[in-house]
């Protein structure tokens, strides 16, 4: 299950620091070999994620947002190689989720 506050926090430091704390590990910023995008590979509840810099040069929306001066983050499932979420300025859309309601 994908913890939006957790993204959140990986997706701030990813944009600004050279490495990445998640659950108390300290994880290192990496740089893509062609784009020379930064990444960082983490876990969290058992599954295994890539959090990805949005390459501004792709014509998506994502794209034009980080075109534009918005800090754009991906993650992908590394299990099944699919997006599951992106952060823009620090709110996280998760993909195909639903929010859960309050109780009430």
């Amino acid at each position: 299950m994908i913890d939006p506050a957790l993204f959140e926090k990986i997706a701030a430091q990813l944009i600004a620091a050279d490495q990445v704390e998640v659950e108390g590990a300290l994880l290192p910023v990496r740089r893509t070999s062609s784009q020379r995008l930064k990444t960082v590979a983490f876990t969290s509840g058992g599954q295994k994620y890539q959090a990805i810099e949005q390459n501004p040069d792709k014509p998506s929306r994502w794209g034009q947002l980080a075109r534009s001066g918005h800090q754009v983050v991906q993650f992908k499932n590394v299990a099944n190689n699919r997006f599951v979420a992106v952060s823009v300025d620090g709110k996280v859309n998760v993909y195909g989720g639903r929010t859960p309601r309050a109780a009430g």
